[in-house]
């Protein structure tokens, strides 16, 4: 069976975990922490950067350092990981659905402002596939309206919107180093901080409510109880794997994008013709290979293509089951069922394809393989 996906390794990951016992120090905050934080200053173009354990806790930071309570509203698209909706839920606030673009399955930017109240206080924004939401329009929405932004870029390491990198647009953005991601750590994340006033309070937030860091950097004599807070730190095992994959960082998107594109020019024919709909690239975006998609007539066509394939020993995946229709979405909007339909269409027909490094060499095979199973649906091309 060829996988869907398969963690790559860059060969120094062992390496790094030794010299971080080496040196004394397992737990987080130490050598590499530092490390892979200031790469990701450096490379993306933040003000600071918080390594958590999981995308889920920087999500979180970011919602708990805004001080959301009861009665606020967060907009954000329904075609989601439900992290980006329980950072709003767990502190009581209402996630806010919005449909999303036919074409990036990205939120929808020409819907948002009519989903704006005087309760709105933010806007998650989610770069589906590592590709840009259209950032220029939302930021301007976000500015007039005197909102918080936040990009949730869990798949968007090292894309760009406009040339800019994504993370460097809101007052927060959220990655994720879990090992579906081109980046990984096994379990993993980071929060992206733009905003320089918010940074004392995610640093209290991230270290259970105390101001240990700055105890660390020696501006107190001791560290005390300040904020709420949790434990969203991850060790420095973690860390040290996750600094053998940032060196390699650019290498593994170069090899992930020249497998996508290999994807789009076998089937962008198909496309084209209007069989199937696939990733594209899109204006303005640079996007870095995390994702190739394939949107089939139906949710039928697409559970018989996945199951075609897994006879043919590939594995393909379908993705988001839409959040608003979940028990709890329908808990939070009972109405909203069938009116996110850009939302519901795309999930129930989309398929990932297979993309990890190392699929190169039989890229060919699975091609030939999908190109068997789309004529066995009718559609030739």
């Amino acid at each position: 069976m060829i996988p869907f996906n398969k963690p790559y390794l860059t060969g120094n990951e062992i390496k790094f975990i030794e010299e971080a016992h080496s040196l004394g120090q397992l737990a987080g905050d130490g050598v590499f922490t530092r490390k892979c934080e200031e790469w990701l200053q450096e490379n993306i173009g933040v003000n600071r950067a918080l390594l958590t354990h999981s995308c889920t806790a920087a999500l979180e930071i970011a919602i708990l350092a805004l001080g959301l309570k009861e009665g606020d509203e967060v907009i954000m698209p329904s075609f989601t990981f439900v992290s980006t909706a329980n950072a709003v839920a767990l502190r009581g606030a209402t996630p806010v659905f919005v449909d999303i673009r036919p074409d990036t399955l990205n939120i929808d930017e020409n819907l948002i402002e009519d989903k704006v109240t005087k309760n709105t206080k933010a806007i998650i924004v989610v770069h589906y596939g590592g590709v840009a939401c259209r950032m220029d329009k939302i930021v301007d929405i976000c500015s007039r309206h005197n909102l918080f932004l936040i990009e949730d870029a869990a798949q968007a390491l090292l894309s760009e919107f406009r040339d800019k990198k994504l993370g460097t647009f809101g007052h927060f953005a959220a990655l994720s180093f879990h090992e579906t991601k081109n980046v990984i750590s096994g379990e993993g994340g980071a929060l992206l901080v733009n905003d320089i006033s918010m940074i004392e309070r995610c640093e209290i937030i991230r270290e259970k409510g105390t101001d240990r860091s700055k105890f660390f950097r020696g501006e107190v004599d001791k560290y005390t109880w300040r904020d709420v807070g949790s434990s969203y730190v991850p060790g420095e095992i973690v860390a040290a794997f996750l600094w053998a994959q940032l060196l390699q960082a650019a290498d593994i998107t170069k090899k992930r994008l020249h497998m996508w594109q290999t994807y789009y020019n076998a089937f962008k024919h198909r496309s084209s013709e209007g069989s199937i709909q696939t990733s594209s690239e899109h204006k303005d975006c640079r996007h870095n290979g995390h994702i190739f998609f394939i949107i089939l007539e139906s949710r039928l066509a697409r559970d018989r293509f996945i199951e075609q394939l897994k006879l043919y020993g590939v594995n393909a995946v379908f993705h988001y089951v839409p959040l608003h229709t979940s028990p709890m979405g329908m808990k939070i909007n009972p109405e909203l069922p069938g009116r996110l339909v850009i939302t519901e269409k795309m999930s129930s027909r989309l398929v990932r394809l297979p993309i990890w490094i190392g699929l190169e060499e039989v890229q060919p095979k699975v091609i030939s393989h999908i190109n068997n199973a789309l004529t066995g649906l009718g559609l030739d091309g």
